[in-house]
């Protein structure tokens, strides 16, 4: 991870908005594309995408139409996407879930996360916060952990969906910390998060651009991010790690993909496009305000952080149990 972190640093200090589109490419687009989303409107990856998109358009000089196709923990936008023709318009808001949960998760996965894609970039890392609903006492992990053992009836943890980061975050929660407590799975971040609000359920790991109003408005408590350092858009807010649980590390991320067999040419265009638009100041602070923190890979670069994250994940999947039909 670190080592992709670097090269996608170097990439973003090396790229201009003013750079030159390939000539063999300037035919591309010609119409508007459509990235589809595979969650609701509103959560973390809704918000991701559309900013990196509105820039992204501005240089292409066509419109970035997002649409949110959720379910399934994002395999039926998978699905679209994997059989939509391989043009260059119709493209997926991959995720940690898409294309690193997924294939481990599914038992008959209804597309293949490698063969069926052309990587076009990574976009960005997000990690994960714990928060609690303002009616629960604790404001520590530590005293969330006491609370739990005191009396784990009393405590429900929400997550986006089954087999979503969030999910196995609280997985690894449970096992580290020798708890008990029922998983609630919804479909998406946003309406786990209103419940987590409304006190149906008590605590959940959750991305910070999802969170973040709620955190800021002080309608819902932050504890910890399950990232190796501290989030800069969280600069007083310890990691799990420092709060008692070494090693504990659950981060999400955003990329986006294209139909296997898209023209290598289209693939440049939109990877061009896509790092400049994540290099320009307004798109890096408004993802840095959302706890998000700016990539950007070549495809060849993204395809191979993709294999090690299914290789990675494969391995929660496993020590959690999780599966899905």
């Amino acid at each position: 991870m670190k080592k992709f972190l670097t090269q996608a640093a170097c990439a973003l200090a090396m790229t201009t908005v003013t750079g030159i589109l390939p000539a063999t490419a300037q035919t591309f687009p010609a119409r508007p594309i459509t990235l589809i989303v595979p969650h609701s409107a509103g959560g973390t990856s809704d918000i991701l995408a559309r900013t990196v998109a509105a820039e992204a358009a501005k240089i292409l000089g066509q419109s970035i139409i997002v649409e949110n196709k959720g379910g399934a923990n994002g395999s039926i936008a998978a699905k679209t996407v994997a059989t939509a023709d391989p043009d260059g318009y119709t493209l997926l808001l991959a995720t940690a879930s898409t294309h690193g949960i997924n294939p481990a998760l599914y038992k008959k996965l209804n597309y293949d996360a490698i063969k069926d894609f052309a990587p076009v970039t990574l976009l960005a890392t997000v990690p994960n916060v714990l928060v609690v609903n303002k009616e629960i006492r604790a404001t520590n992990v530590q005293e969330l952990i006491a609370e739990i053992k005191a009396d784990s009836n009393a405590f429900n943890m929400g997550s986006a969906g089954a087999g979503t980061p969030g999910h196995l975050a609280g997985e690894m929660f449970k096992q580290r910390a020798g708890l008990e407590f029922v998983h609630v799975p919804y479909k998406g971040g946003s309406p786990a998060l209103a419940d987590l609000i409304g006190g149906q359920v008590q605590f959940m790991f959750t991305t910070i651009p999802g969170a973040m109003p709620s955190i800021k408005a002080n309608t819902l408590r932050a504890l910890a991010v399950t990232s190796p350092r501290r989030s800069p858009a969280l600069p007083d807010l310890p990691t799990m790690a420092e709060s008692g649980l070494p090693g504990f590390q659950a981060i999400s991320w955003h990329g986006v993909v294209a139909p296997a067999s898209t023209p290598a040419a289209t693939i440049d265009t939109l990877n061009q496009a896509l790092t400049k638009a994540l290099a320009t100041p307004e798109v890096r602070q408004r993802l840095m305000e959302e706890g998000a923190e700016a990539a950007g890979l070549g495809s060849k670069e993204f395809g191979t952080f993709i294999q090690q994250e299914i290789d990675t994940w494969a391995k929660a999947v496993k020590a959690s149990g999780a599966t899905a039909n």
